[in-house]
């Protein structure tokens, strides 16, 4: 069997209904990869709350951060394949006008290294890893940088596509919102052009790896084109329809009842 590269997303795909990589699924990708196959991580999730499943994980291969905007090695800050694209930090000061809306939580402008918010809410245990005082408020005279996305969280997701179409209005073309996070979706502004594909595609001409070898597994909005451009794109059964009308397969079981782990097994007949 030729060299695979497998791409993972990680919220209702790679990691269960508590946040977590269960063993199974640890035990099978360590396999895979001392068999010589590429495991790499692509997420919507920033890098600051994400690294740990790469620690755990034990990769050193590419990561993929904020749905495409950031493909970069941790320990190669040189690694020749490296992109970073940024929104303008007037755009994402902009989009503090969202917040007249009741139904915003929190609006999160994320760059490679620094989160600025505007608003207490928490969307999940580990969206502020070490804490939210190490947050900084979304202000002119704070956000000083170019932020890499603008997520913006709102009370249910039944509100969701109401704030999606006031962004796409608002800004006609001038960014891409997707949404992910499992059951505290978030929709994430980046650039224009940004999509999970663009990552993969970067990872796939590293490694060399034709598209037809690419194993791709997600479950939102956010993985429609990485499903699209794997030669095997593969749906979590947890996953959502529109997602499945265009996957080449869908595992038998959900993220947590270890999905991937059973259907890797399954593929490489471990």
């Amino acid at each position: 069997m030729n060299k695979k590269l497998i791409a993972l997303d990680l919220d209702g795909t790679t990691l269960n209904d508590q946040s977590e990589i269960s063993n199974e699924t640890k035990s099978v990708l360590a396999n895979l990869r001392r068999k010589g196959h590429i495991v790499s991580i692509v997420t919507g999730r920033p890098y600051r709350n994400s690294y740990y499943y790469y620690d755990e994980l034990k990769l050193d291969t590419p990561i993929v951060n904020f749905n495409g905007a950031w493909c970069h090695i941790p320990s190669q800050l040189d690694w020749s394949h490296n992109y970073h694209k940024t929104l303008s930090k007037e755009l994402a000061l902009s989009m503090l006008s969202l917040k007249s809306n009741p139904e915003v939580q929190l609006i999160a402008a994320e760059s490679q290294r620094s989160i600025y918010i505007e608003g207490e809410y928490i969307p999940y245990p580990d969206f502020f890893p070490e804490g939210i005082q190490v947050s900084k408020q979304l202000r002119p005279d704070i956000l000083t940088e170019d932020p890499t996305s603008v997520g913006v969280f709102t009370t249910t997701r039944d509100y969701q596509p109401y704030i999606e179409q006031k962004i796409i209005e608002q800004y006609d073309g001038a960014v891409e919102v997707r949404m992910w996070g499992g059951d505290t979706p978030c929709l994430e502004v980046v650039a224009a052009g940004v999509q999970k594909a663009l990552g993969l595609e970067r990872i796939a001409s590293y490694y060399g790896i034709d598209r037809k070898d690419i194993l791709a597994f997600g479950d939102q909005e956010n993985d429609y084109e990485m499903i699209q451009y794997a030669g095997h794109g593969v749906v979590m059964a947890n996953g959502i329809q529109s997602l499945k009308n265009i996957a080449d397969d869908i595992t038998a079981v959900t993220n947590h009842e270890h999905g991937v782990a059973n259907y890797l097994s399954r593929y490489f007949s471990l």
